[in-house]
Formats: C-alpha cells, structure tokens, sequence
C-alpha cells in the first residue's frame, strides 16, 4: 500500500496525478530540473495507492514547498497523452489523468524546494507570469488558469 499510482498497461502505462495551482501576486509557482531544464510542470506528482486526490495534492504541496497549504478547490481535470522522458518510462505511451487544484496560498508564502524527480534530479521552484515564454505544462494554464470560472474545466492533450 501507499506507492504511486503508475499501473503498467500494454507497452505504456496509466498515471493518475495532483498538481497544485500556487498564485501569488499575479504569478504562478513552477518546478523544474537541470536534467531537463527547456521545461517546467506544475508542482504536485503522483497519487498514492490509498489516498485521495485530495490528500496527495497537499502531501505534495507539502513536499515540494515545506509548507502545509489547505485547497480552495479543483480546477481541472486533464486526460493526458504523451511519451516518457525520464529513465523509468522513456519512450513509453502514457496515459495520465491528472486533478489540478487551486490551493490558498499563505500570505507569508515562502517556497522552499527540497523535493526530487523519480530519476533523482533535485527539482528547484521558479515564479513565473502565465505569458512567460518558457515552456511548461500543462500548456493550458497558460490561457486558463487566471480566469475566474465556477465549476471543473476538463481538457484532453494527445501527443502521440
């Protein structure tokens, strides 16, 4: 019990994942790596065999910034279609559905990173604008995620 949900599938595999929404004064928190550093992703990961997503987005949070931050609500939901990069999964077809919630960001927020990818790659945090040049994912916050909405957005990317 309690490893990630990453189930293997055919040649491919499934990954159900949280990532968090952290705004603050207009800018959005990302991380990223050195081994890959053309790209940032949102913080969060990979849910847990017996927990919610709910639960593993504040553990995440949690891990990735060393602060506690409680959900203001679910955003959007991602079906996701792409090919692995990491040492664990390249090449192979994933299949990844993922819960991207808005957190309430603590006034006195200060992030601190202390968190690794699957590979071992010490990730840093990075502050950026939704327009920031820099790719990063998923893509569709770039357009999204400041809007003020009611209710889940739902999006679809296939990259295969």
């Amino acid at each position: 019990m309690n490893s990630d949900i990453c189930v293997p599938c055919d040649q491919g595999l499934i990954n159900l994942r949280v990532g968090a929404i952290i705004l603050k004064d207009g800018k959005l928190l990302m991380a990223g790596n050195r081994k890959r550093p053309e790209y940032l992703y949102s913080v969060g990961g990979r849910i847990k065999f017996g927990e919610t997503a709910m639960e593993a987005v504040k553990r995440e949070v949690y891990e990735e910034t060393g602060c506690l931050m409680e959900i203001d609500r679910l955003g959007f939901i991602h079906e996701n279609y792409f090919y692995g990069d990491a040492a664990t999964n390249m090449g192979k077809l994933i299949y990844e559905i993922s819960f991207y919630f808005y957190m309430k960001v603590p006034r006195d927020f200060t992030p601190v990173s202390n968190s690794f990818t699957e590979d071992g790659q010490e990730e840093q945090l990075r502050w950026i604008t939704p327009d920031d040049p820099i790719r990063y994912y998923p893509e569709f916050f770039r357009t999204e995620v400041l809007k003020q909405q009611n209710g889940v957005r739902h999006f679809v990317t296939d990259e295969r």
